[in-house]
C-alpha cells in the first residue's frame, strides 16, 4: 500500500472566503478573492499534484492560497483529521480518531523539503483521549522538521494541552520560531463556540508558554455575536497573557450545522481593532476581513517587523 503524506491544511475561521455559507446575510463584496496565480504558487501546485500531496487548501479553496503559496508558505495538520472536540465553528470531523502514526513526523519533514517551503505552519486536531494530548509527536515532528529543513522558519499551531505543563514544555524544549493558541472569541461566547474548550485555560496555555520565552500568538474570529468591548477585553487578556502576535478575521459558515454567521465586519472595524492592538502592546497585529491564522505568518517570526511598519505608518 501506498504510504500517505501529511495533510496540508486550511488557516481556521471557518468557511473559505468563496465558498457559499449558509447564513442568510448577504455576503459583501469585500470577502470576494481573486484566483490564485503565479509562478511560484504553479511550481508548488505542481509539485502537490505530481506527489499526490493531499491538500485541503487546494480543495477548499482556501481564500489565501494564491497568496500563501506565492510566498513559499504552507500549513500542515498532524495527528490525524478526527477531532476530540466539537467546536461550533470548525468542520473536521468528531469522533475516535485513528491510533498514533510515530512515523508521521519523518513525513512531514519530507514533505516540507520537497515542497521547498520557506515557512511551514504545523497544527492539529485536538487528542484528549491520549495522555500527552499528543504532544510526544508534535515534540518529534518539531524536531524532524528543524532537522531537515535548517533554512525553513517555523510556526506550530497547537490544541491547549489542558494546560499541562508536562506537555505544553515539550514544545517549549524543541522552541518552534512561533507558537500559536487561538483563543478563537470573546469569553462570554467561548462554551458555545469552543465548546470543551475553556476560556482562561487558553489563557493559562499561553501564559505558560511566554514564561519558557517562546514567541506566541494567538487568533480572533468575528461575526459570532461578540460586542467591541468585549474583543477589545479579549485582546487585553491576552495581552496580558504575554501574546507577541495577535490575527482577527471574519468568521464564515461551513455548513448548515455550524454556528450562522451573525454579521459580517466592514473592513474599517478590523482596520480599527488594528490600532487598538498596536496601542495595547502587541508586536504584529494582522486584522482583516481575509485574514486567517496563518496569514502573512512568515512576517509574524521577525520580532519588531509589524509594530515598526505600523509606527512608520503613524509617522507619515
Amino acid at each position: 500500500m501506498e504510504e500517505s503524506l501529511p495533510m496540508v491544511a486550511p488557516c481556521s475561521t471557518g468557511a473559505p472566503a468563496d465558498v457559499q455559507s449558509e447564513s442568510k446575510i448577504k455576503k459583501p463584496n469585500w470577502l470576494r478573492v481573486k484566483l490564485p496565480i503565479g509562478e511560484s504558487y504553479k511550481h508548488v501546485r505542481g509539485l502537490v499534484d505530481t506527489h499526490k500531496l493531499h491538500t485541503i487548501c487546494e480543495s477548499g479553496n482556501c481564500p489565501n492560497m494564491g497568496e500563501c503559496w506565492g510566498e513559499g508558505t504552507a500549513t500542515f495538520m498532524i495527528l490525524g483529521n478526527i477531532c476530540t472536540r466539537s467546536c461550533g465553528f470548525c468542520a473536521v470531523a468528531t469522533g475516535r480518531p485513528d491510533a498514533v502514526d510515530w512515523d508521521e513526523p519523518q513525513r512531514v519533514a519530507e514533505a516540507i523539503h520537497l515542497m521547498k517551503v520557506k515557512h511551514a505552519v504545523i497544527t492539529s486536531v485536538d487528542r484528549d483521549e491520549l495522555k500527552d494530548g499528543g504532544s510526544i509527536i508534535w515534540q518529534n515532528t518539531i524536531r524532524a522538521v528543524k532537522a531537515l529543513n535548517p533554512g525553513t522558519t517555523l510556526e506550530t499551531l497547537i490544541p491547549d494541552f489542558k494546560a499541562e505543563q508536562e506537555n505544553i514544555a515539550r514544545i517549549i524544549e524543541v522552541a518552534p520560531d512561533v507558537v500559536s493558541h487561538n483563543i478563537e472569541t470573546v469569553e462570554r461566547l467561548t462554551r458555545q463556540v469552543r465548546i470543551q474548550a475553556k476560556y482562561w485555560r487558553s489563557m493559562e496555555t499561553l501564559k505558560i508558554l511566554k514564561e519558557g520565552n517562546v514567541r506566541t500568538k494567538s487568533g480572533i474570529m468575528l461575526g459570532l455575536g461578540e460586542r467591541k468591548e468585549e474583543v477589545v477585553q479579549t485582546l487585553k487578556d491576552l495581552r496580558a497573557s504575554g501574546v507577541d502576535v495577535i490575527t482577527m478575521g471574519q468568521y464564515l459558515q461551513p455548513t448548515k450545522k455550524h454556528l450562522p454567521v451573525e454579521r459580517f465586519v466592514h473592513p474599517d472595524e478590523f482596520a480599527e481593532l488594528r490600532e487598538i492592538g498596536y496601542e495595547l502592546g502587541f508586536d504584529y497585529v494582522e486584522s482583516g476581513p481575509l485574514v486567517r491564522s496563518s496569514y502573512h505568518s512568515e512576517r509574524h517570526v521577525i520580532p519588531g517587523y509589524g509594530r515598526n511598519e505600523w509606527l512608520k505608518q503613524k509617522a507619515v
